[in-house]
């Protein structure tokens, strides 16, 4: 009989050598969620280094003067700004938050495969200057930033709430399963209407967007927290993309949100959640609806 750890986690083999000295990250992209993200960084002293990468130079240059005047404010950090990636050398962990934007009345498709044309451009630069780098791309939805969103909304109903994945056969107080006491918590039947913390989840970003314009300080706040799991080896589980074939009945190569354990290297493995058949078919739709978009996709 496996061991009760075998049965729980799915280790993942990493191939790149670990870095001799954890201290160094790049951000691309300095837009309103790359320097939320170096903020974030900066502040809490969770590197020393920090290089921002950006095309347009006068912003850069901007950002970097404003971030060096707040320095002595800050545990010591050197923060330098290039357009050229070979100020990215030697890079610990990557951060990608460059992208465009959906155009009104575009495709998600058309949307997808702009922002892998940029992708196709940003990756072999980090990779060439930093080839033993973990490489963290900062997406939409951020599903470790909407676990958060999950665990806020859910202990305005409840006192404490000690769970990050937003399953609801998962969700326990005190090592006491909620749907125990309520079977019907989060669907259509259930008296208490917990799907609705699932909605405001759902929706919590396009209330942010449509009051300031766009999100970006709990994306950074959630790019920080990964980040300081990785740069300190701290093995902390989150919830972010990783190759989904083999888990849950997903046959095809698609990547989603599962609960992961992150160290100094990246994935260390993926966690064997136990979900219940209704979620099982809503995951396994999301990755046949992922697989077609990629088989859509010039790359």
């Amino acid at each position: 009989m496996a061991s009760v750890k075998d049965q729980l986690f799915d280790y993942v083999h990493v191939e790149r050598g670990k870095p001799p000295h954890v201290k160094k990250v790049t951000v691309v992209g300095v837009g309103q969620v790359g320097m939320a993200c170096a903020y974030s960084i900066m502040q809490q002293g969770i590197c020393r280094e920090l290089a921002l990468v950006d095309v347009v130079e006068d912003k850069l240059k901007g950002e970097l003067l404003d971030l060096q005047h707040g320095q002595r404010f800050v545990k010591n950090i050197d923060i330098q700004a290039s357009t050229d990636y070979a100020i990215s050398a030697n890079s610990d962990v990557c951060i990608v938050t460059a992208g465009c934007r959906q155009k009104e009345g575009e495709s998600r498709r058309n949307l997808v495969q702009r922002n892998v044309n940029i992708f196709k451009a940003i990756i072999p630069q980090l990779v060439k200057y930093s080839p033993n780098t973990v490489l963290m791309i900062v997406s939409n939805p951020g599903t470790s930033e909407k676990s958060a969103d999950h665990k806020f909304m859910k202990n305005e109903r409840l006192a404490r709430v000690v769970f990050a994945v937003p399953v609801w056969s998962g969700v326990n107080i005190g090592g006491v399963n909620l749907k125990s006491l309520n079977p019907a918590m989060g669907s259509d039947e259930d008296p208490e209407k917990w799907s609705g913390v699932h909605e405001k989840v759902v929706n919590s970003a396009y209330e942010v967007i449509k009051k300031k314009g766009y999100t970006s300080w709990a994306i950074g706040l959630s790019v920080a927290n990964m980040t300081q799991t990785l740069l300190r080896n701290q093995k902390n589980v989150h919830a972010i993309s990783v190759l989904a074939k083999g888990f849950h009945g997903i046959e095809n190569e698609v990547f989603l949100s599962l609960p992961s354990v992150l160290g100094a290297e990246g994935v260390i493995c993926v966690i064997k959640q136990t979900l219940d058949e209704n979620e099982v078919k809503k995951l396994q739709n999301c990755a046949r609806t992922m697989h077609e978009i990629q088989e859509t996709l010039e790359f």
